[in-house]
Order: structure tokens, then sequence, then C-alpha cells
């Protein structure tokens, strides 16, 4: 047991002392490491401080370069600021200089000014003495004349306010008649040279074709047949066509009413198909009717298409195209709307080549003058501006549109062109024989024309002469002097433009003579 006890103890001592060896061992080593440790912080506090000082130092060398470069700069900008400031400064003086010369220049300007303002002052004074001195001396002739001759103020100056506008009238009229007279000169021998160069150029047909309203039968048992039982067939054709059939007592002819040509046609080429066919019966006359506004309508449309090859006018618009081959059945006082227009186009191209204008413009602006024609029985106004409209609406230019409407003056002609369209339209609206007028309108013109010549004071007599187209006016030469003749020429035309409606133009000529007779015994 004891021996146990001591191996115990000195165990225990063993264990005690290896702990203490162990321990201060520990100490040992923990010191020599904190040694390390505090070198190597002194190391890397040294290292850090000499790193920071080189920054430092890097830092301070860039800052002093970047406040140089700044420096330089603010002296560079100095420098330009200095230069500009000196430039101005330069201009300044320069100004300065310049305004101290105006300024030199305007006082003498200003003295000399005043200097012929007092000697303006000077002479309104001496103006206004002489003007008072005259208004004197002009008060005493007025006095002494109205003495010597016994009229006032007002009653002379009356008197020479007339005598100024009789002489000035005088003057004017004469003055007038000589310029009328050059310009008349030179211009109807150049008009005349253009129409009768397009006259002679130009060979057209002098008779158009009328439409027919009028068909004639084989028999008189035709008009039964046409009729129908109960008049069935008449009403049928009527219903079909839009046209009356007048059946009365006239051999062998049924005669065809409706105001539109078109239906007359398709009527007359119905009634003769029938007539015929000889199968004349409700249902064959809409068959026929139907058959034959099929066929007419492509006649339209072919003679269009003919009449614009015909006046070498292209690019027109197929509805105006079927609108000229209806002109084929239209006609004015008896001549045909579609021959008038191919004349029309004809003679403008002529004189557009005298004039030296557009020959194609002219051409078409003939051709289509009248196309208002077509459907004025359907429209109400004026063909003219119909047919303006008409143009307007399938695209043809501002010239074209300006002188249809204006052929017939409802617009005031303003180009040459719309000039030309009226002058080719009168030309062919007027020649021999084109037109034919009911004999009660003509003498009632003619008429009308002498009695508005004869209203006028000092026309003695007037007669109208080459059907209308001449107004010739005999005056009385102690009542009209030679230039009341000519205004009073100018007065009546400019009457009868007023009052009447014609075609073409009349020409009024007064003719003023002094005849002195005697006998030798």
């Amino acid at each position: 047991m004891i021996s146990i006890f001591v191996l115990a103890v000195c165990v225990a001592l063993a264990m005690l002392g290896g702990a203490l060896a162990g321990s201060w061992f520990q100490r040992r080593l923990s010191a020599k490491n904190i040694g390390d440790a505090n070198d190597l912080a002194r190391r890397i506090v040294e290292e850090a401080r000499k790193e920071a000082q080189a920054q430092k130092k890097e830092l301070l060398i860039q800052g002093q370069d970047e406040l140089y470069s700044q420096k330089r700069e603010m002296e560079n900008e100095y420098k330009e600021q200095e230069r500009e400031l000196k430039g101005r400064e330069k201009k300044l003086q320069d100004m300065s200089e310049r305004l101290e010369e105006k300024l030199e220049r305007v006082t003498q300007k200003e003295h000399d000014i005043l200097t012929q303002e007092k000697e303006q002052t000077r002479k309104e004074r001496q103006l206004e003495e002489r003007a008072e001195e005259l208004a004197a001396r002009m008060d005493e002739q007025e006095r002494r004349l109205q003495e010597v001759s016994g009229l006032t103020a007002e009653e002379a100056k009356s008197r020479l306010f007339e005598e100024i506008e009789a002489r000035t009238r005088h003057e004017a009229a004469r003055m007038m008649r000589l310029i009328e007279t050059e310009a008349r000169e030179s211009a109807d021998r150049k008009a005349k040279e253009i129409i009768a160069s397009a006259i002679q150029r130009y060979a057209g047909d002098y008779v158009g074709e009328q439409t027919v309203t009028a068909v004639t039968l084989p028999n008189e048992d035709m008009k039964g047949r046409i009729i129908g039982r109960e008049g069935r067939n008449i009403h049928a054709l009527e219903a079909a066509t839009g046209v009356d059939l007048i059946i009365d007592d006239t051999p062998e002819t049924v005669i065809l009413s409706a105001y539109s040509p078109i239906r007359r046609q398709v009527a007359r080429m119905a009634l003769e198909r029938l007539i015929q066919d000889g199968r004349i019966h409700p249902a064959r006359i809409e068959d026929i009717v139907h058959k034959c506004e099929q066929e007419l309508d492509a006649q339209i449309r072919e003679v269009g298409e003919q009449a614009t090859f015909d006046a070498g006018v292209h690019g027109i618009h197929a509805d105006i195209i079927r609108l000229l081959g209806q002109l084929k059945y239209r006609t004015s006082f008896t001549q045909n709307v579609l021959q008038h227009s191919l004349e029309v186009s004809a003679l403008c191209g002529m004189m557009a080549a005298e004039l030296g204008m557009d020959i194609k413009r002219a051409k078409r602006a003939g051709l289509l003058h009248d196309i208002g024609k077509a459907v004025d029985h359907e429209v109400e106004g004026s063909h003219a501006l119909i047919g303006a409209d008409i143009a307007k609406k399938y695209g043809e230019g501002k010239d074209i549109i300006h002188a249809i409407a204006a052929h017939h003056e409802d617009q005031h002609p303003e180009t040459t062109l719309a000039v030309l369209v009226q002058a080719a339209d009168s030309l062919s609206g007027a020649r021999p024989g084109a037109r034919k007028e009911l004999l009660e309108n003509y003498v009632k013109r003619l008429e009308d024309l002498e009695g508005i010549a004869a209203a006028f004071p000092g026309v003695s007599k007037a007669y109208a002469i080459q059907a209308g187209r001449e107004l010739r006016v005999m005056v009385n030469p102690d009542n009209v002097n030679d230039d009341a003749a000519y205004l009073l020429c100018r007065d009546i035309a400019g009457k009868i433009e007023e009052n009447l409606t014609y075609p073409g133009q009349i020409r009024v000529t007064v003719i003023r003579e002094r005849r002195s007779v005697s006998l030798a015994k």
C-alpha cells in the first residue's frame, strides 16, 4: 500500500513538473512570437510610411503640374482677352472718330438748313405779299369786268366751264377717232389676213344635216298596224322611247315629237326597223327599242371618236367623246352642232398657227366649245357655262374651261385663246348658208335695229342691210358734226349690244354728208 501511494505521489509530481515545464516553454514561445509580430508590424508600418511619403510626393508633383498648366491657360486666356479688348478699344476709337466727323457734317448741314429756312421764310413772306397784291388786283379786275360785261362771277364761271367742256369733248372725240382709226387700220388688216387665210384653207360643207322628225310609211295601212288594237302598239312604243307619235291625216307619214334628239333618233330607228320587219306588237317593240338604244350608243361613241380623229385632238375623256357624238343629233338654227364644232376647231387651229399660238390647244378648245349643247335640254343654264362645268369635271385645262365659258360672253374673255374661240364660232355661224332664221324673227330684228338707231337725236334715217349684219345711219349735218358722229356711232353700237341678241357681229356705219344743189338755166 505504501509503495503504491509513493508511486502515485511520484507520478503526480512527475505530471506537475511536466506541466510546469510545458507552461514555461509555452510562455517562452509566446514571448518569441510576440516579438516577431512586433518586428513585422514595425516593418509594415515603416514600409507604409515610406510608401505614403512617396505617394505624397507624387501627388504634390502632379498638383504642381496641374497648377502650372492652369496658370498657363489662364495667362493665355488673359492675353487673348487683352487682345480682344485692345481690338474693341481700337474699333470704339475709330467709331468715335467717325461719329465726330458725322457730327461735324450734321452741324454744318443744320447750319445750312437754318440758313435755307431763313431764306425760305423771307421768300414766303414776299410771295404772300405778292399774292395779296395779286388778289387785290384780281378783285379789281373782276369788278371792272362785271361792270363792263354785266355778268356776275358765277355766270361768267358757268359760261367758261361750258366752253371748256365743249372744247374738251371735241378734242377728246377727235383724238379718240384718230387713235382708233390708226389701231383699226392695223388690227383690221391683220385680222382680215388671218380670217381670210383660215376661211380659204377650210373647205367644210355649207349645208348641215338636220335631225329627222318624220318617218315615211310604205302605205296608209301601216298607220293602223302602228296604232294596234286599242292603241297598245303606239302606247308601248311611246312608253319605251319617251317620244310622242303623231299620226294625223298627213299621207304616209308619222311625226315623232320629243325635245331630246337622242330619243327621237331611237324612236325613228325602232319605227323604221319595225316597219321593215312587219312584226309589230308590244313585246317586239320593247326588244327592238332596246337593241336600237345599244346600237345608237355605239354609233354615238364611234361618231365622237371620229370627230376627235378628224380634229386631231387626242386624250379626251370617254364621257366627253360620247357627248361629242350626241352633238350629231343636235342642231342650232338648222346648223349641225357637231359639224359646227369641227369647223370651229379647224378655224381655231388655222388662226392659232397664224398668231404663233399652241395649235393643239386651240383645236381642243374649238372642238369642245359647244359640248354643253349635248345636255342643255337636261340641265338648267347657258350651254357655255354647262360645257365649262363638264370640261372642269373631266380634268380639262383652265384655259380650255375659260374659253368654253367665255365664247358667248357669259364670262369676260381674259385670254387670247378665248377670243380666238369667239371669233371662230362667229365665223362658222355667220357664213352664208350656215344657219336659217324664222322670217318673223328676222323682220323683227331688223325693225329693232332701225328703231334703236332712229331713237338717237340728229338721226334722219336708218337702214339695216346685209341680212342685219350692218346698220347704216344717216344724220343731219346741221345738228351733228364729225366728232359727234363718231360718238354717236359708238353709242348706237353700245345700245344694240345691250338690247338685242344676235349671232356674230353687227357693223354700225354713221354717214354725215352735206349736199349742195344748184340749177343752171
